[in-house]
């Protein structure tokens, strides 16, 4: 593990990732005989983006092959495909909610359908991807949970395997309640158990955004995420961005690992999501609560999946996925060689989702 002192060293560095040395998704296949990873010379950044959105919340998206390009350029070599769980009314002029206060944004399949066609015609049309693409279903309303094993069966007759996992949904999503988002709660988490029992026979993993809480109430809202794990503790669950946003900027780092922790060592099917830079812009910045974290994603290296939570709307391009890239990435150099490749290399996404395939050893000395 690197020395205090040359820990800080890296956390403080601003310069963009390495360029060089990125392999490719053959490199990953067991038995490829890649060389060890050299961290001195080779890119500290994801080579996992599991936390993607191909298209926008409205308005026009980038193209897949550009897209497709973006992952390839930056050494991504596994995705997974989110879409958009709450898409905006039809507004031509609107790409982000935020932007749009008081136009509605409601759970809907557009989304999903549109990466499916998409990338199945794409795949079609080349001989190899960069990239291992996961599917995800992202149209689940967890406040009305009651259609939802239905949907799935409408998903199965029109993209039969295709979907391989579920979300991002909203559990409580602060930021969208001026957009009409309805939270869960305790009894439509109770609700859950049809659709749940779907995931967990398929081994689909799920990932769920649940704020912790905000400024005024940093954990008002850890109940409903514990009652999720609770109930279901035998689905494989992905708690987004360690349940942190922009309305809670002054949590205690302490009180956030413990809570991280508990959550952890509850519910053994649990991985946490470091997507976003909402981690290192608010925490990571710090040298001392850097330690902290990272001490803590060293302990549990192998339940810790990394991503961008870019959104692929047509006015970003690529040079704003590279900076999402390496911003969210740099968390990663302080962490020790085990951590950094079931971390950075994705070996800890590889034995959660199951795929045959395998990061390389970090070179010793």
């Amino acid at each position: 593990m690197k020395t205090k002192a040359v820990l800080l060293a890296t956390i403080a560095l601003t310069m963009t990732a390495c360029t060089t040395s990125r392999r490719d998704l053959a490199s990953y296949e067991p038995g490829s005989d890649a060389a060890c990873f050299d961290r001195a010379s080779e890119p500290y950044t994801m080579v996992v983006d599991a936390h993607f959105h191909p298209k926008p919340f409205g308005g026009p998206a980038v193209p897949i092959d550009e897209v497709q390009g973006y992952l390839d350029r930056t050494g991504v070599r596994f995705v997974v495909y989110f879409g958009i769980g709450q898409v905006l009314e039809v507004n031509e002029t609107c790409t982000y909610y935020l932007d749009c206060p008081g136009i509605t944004a409601l759970p809907s399949i557009k989304n999903d359908f549109a990466n499916a066609l998409e990338y199945d015609n794409f795949r079609d049309t080349r001989e190899s991807m960069p990239a291992n693409t996961l599917l995800s279903m992202t149209f689940m309303d967890l406040a009305n949970p009651d259609d939802i094993v239905d949907t799935i069966a409408l998903y199965d007759r029109e993209y039969p395997g295709m979907f391989r996992w579920a979300g991002e949904l909203n559990v409580i999503k602060q930021a969208l309640l001026g957009n009409s988002h309805e939270p869960a709660t305790i009894e439509s988490i109770d609700g859950w158990s049809g659709f749940m029992e779907v995931l967990k026979e398929r081994d689909i993993p799920v990932t769920l955004h649940s704020d912790l809480g905000n400024n005024d109430n940093p954990t008002e809202f850890v109940p409903l995420m514990q009652h999720v794990l609770k109930s279901y503790p035998d689905n494989k669950i992905v708690w987004a961005h360690m349940g942190l946003s922009k309305e809670l900027t002054n949590m205690d780092p302490a009180q956030h690992i413990a809570i991280m922790r508990e959550a952890l060592d509850m519910a053994p099917n649990l991985m946490l999501d470091i997507s976003w830079r909402v981690l290192y812009d608010t925490y990571f910045v710090n040298p001392r609560y850097a330690e902290m974290y990272t001490e803590f994603l060293n302990e549990y290296s192998d339940r810790i999946l990394t991503g961008t939570d870019f959104v692929a709307s047509r006015n970003k391009t690529f040079q704003v996925y590279k900076e999402e890239i390496d911003v969210v990435s740099r968390i990663h150099q302080g962490l020790s060689d085990e951590a950094f490749r079931n971390i950075a290399l994705g070996q800890g996404f590889f034995d959660f989702v199951g795929l045959d395939y395998a990061a390389p050893q970090v070179c010793s000395g």
